[in-house]
């Protein structure tokens, strides 16, 4: 099988599958990565342990911190208990939170953050909504260039238009008069 095919397979499998956990997997939260696809994972009790992923995903998925995954438990491993055997995405986990399976402590948790669809060739920005309806990004979380030179534009109501930059206390008077 190809590259290519086997990355076709892969993802379709990851996105499109929704599976139940068997009686001896368990869902965890990723924490966060620890490098040579080992990724430190936390249970529904609080406890953590790495994790590995699988040849078959490698460099075909990409998890996150804060993302869940059902894990085949490894009973021999010391530092490594436990394989990802399936990622789940936001619509598998609806699908587990409709069938009873979602474990209760999880069930507050808010992975999804900020992401980007490509729709009709035009970039789509999905924000979070928390339970009060309101956008939960604010103005003070957007990036600033930190390269370009950051400049204050005061309007006044008189005829004169400033510009004050930060770098100084220099005042640029516009004023066609």
């Amino acid at each position: 099988m190809s590259k290519a095919t086997k990355r076709k397979h892969v993802t379709r499998e990851v996105l499109d599958e929704f599976v139940k956990p068997d009686p001896k997997q368990i869902i965890v939260k990723i924490i966060g990565s620890r490098g040579n696809n080992l990724h430190e994972a936390e249970t529904a009790d609080g406890k953590k342990f790495l994790i590995s992923m699988p040849s078959k995903f490698r460099k075909n998925v990409w998890i996150k911190r804060g993302n869940f995954v059902i894990v085949d438990p490894i009973k021999e491993g010391q530092k490594v208990c436990g394989e990802i055997a399936h990622i789940l995405y936001k619509e598998q986990v609806k699908y587990l939170k409709r069938e009873g399976l979602w474990p209760q402590e999880f069930l507050n948790e808010d992975n999804f953050c900020v992401t980007s669809h490509q729709n009709d060739g035009g970039k789509k920005l999905e924000l979070n909504v928390d339970d009060s309806g309101t956008d939960s990004s604010t103005d003070d979380e957007l990036f600033v260039n930190p390269n370009h030179a950051q400049t204050l534009i005061m309007h006044s109501d008189s005829s004169s238009d400033e510009e004050v930059s930060e770098e100084g206390n220099e005042t640029v008077s516009n004023n066609d008069e």
